[in-house]
């Protein structure tokens, strides 16, 4: 097929990569535009358009698609089909309508559970048993449209944002390609009205521990929230951020440490297992012991 593609963080890459390994032809590739990032502030490009430039793809960036100019361009492409996934615009109807088979959306949840911004997030802070990736038929709502095809896994206790993420953009790669490939074969299927659900962006406003909230909630929140914006505490004025952990047994005052990492909470305890000291990069907690003074009874604000 002749596909335009629509992605912009790491999280499309493999989708990309895929699309090119099946043998599909990308007519374009488009991406939010370089944005200044690092200490020298200068201009850097998406990992999709860093990835595309690599494999010899041409590359677009309008601002947004409110210039007719774009749209015309857009629709010379003459592709048969558009595939998104983390694009970060919205698409007017006028190009969904442009490609003779529209426009398919990789969502990285079970919808019509986590539509918007932060499905991957939402699904751990929540305590959901289950994700997946389903890919839809987009529509002008916000992740409305019929899905194709949906396959799922499980989160585990182990899983963080990060692993989690990693899981369903490789599942997101396999699924499209099948899509693709049985396109012609598949029946889309509504959406149910019941079990809607909104995963709000993240704030960084959520990051700091309440500790005297239940220890499953407390962990769900550290991996939720791990790598960014990894959620944190101060202990003797020092942030500490903590990006991985487990629920275990243990009583004490919320915030007391009361074993070698471990922090009492409102109910049960939680033992931190990857943590990150101000100005250095996240480290297992043993590494992390050789330079932070924690006798039990310190405490966690």
């Amino acid at each position: 097929m002749r596909v335009i593609f629509m992605g912009s963080p790491e999280f499309s890459v493999p989708v990309l990569d895929a699309l090119v390994e099946a043998g599909h032809e990308i007519a374009c590739v488009y991406c939010q535009p370089p944005r200044p990032a690092g200490r020298g502030k200068k201009d850097r490009p998406t990992p999709v358009q860093a990835r595309a430039e690599e494999l010899g793809l041409p590359v677009r960036h309008p601002k947004n698609f409110k210039d007719p100019a774009d749209v015309v361009e857009f629709e010379a492409l003459e592709a048969d089909i558009a595939v998104v996934v983390a694009y970060g615009l919205l698409l007017p109807q006028s190009i969904l309508d442009a490609p003779k088979h529209g426009c398919l959306n990789i969502h990285a949840s079970l919808l019509p559970r986590w539509r918007g911004a932060a499905p991957i997030h939402r699904a751990i802070l929540e305590g959901d048993v289950m994700s997946g990736v389903c890919i839809m038929q987009m529509e002008a709502g916000l992740d409305t449209g019929p899905v194709l095809l949906r396959q799922e896994t499980e989160i585990t206790a182990e899983d963080t944002t990060a692993t989690l993420h990693d899981r369903l953009s490789e599942m997101g790669a396999e699924a499209i390609v099948t899509t693709l490939d049985v396109l012609n074969r598949l029946a889309p299927e509504a959406q149910p009205d019941e079990g809607v659900t909104y995963a709000k962006k993240i704030d960084k406003a959520e990051a700091r521990i309440d500790w005297t909230r239940p220890a499953a909630e407390i962990d769900r929140q550290i991996r939720g929230l791990s790598p960014f914006p990894g959620a944190w505490a101060t202990l003797n004025g020092e942030r500490i951020k903590f990006h991985m952990s487990r629920v275990t047994d243990g009583k004490g005052a919320p915030g007391e440490v009361i074993g070698t990492f471990t922090i009492a909470c409102g109910e049960g305890a939680v033992e931190i297992l990857t943590a990150q000291r101000e100005g250095k990069r996240a480290m297992p907690v043993v590494e992390i012991l050789k330079g932070l003074e924690l006798p039990e009874g310190s405490r966690f604000d």
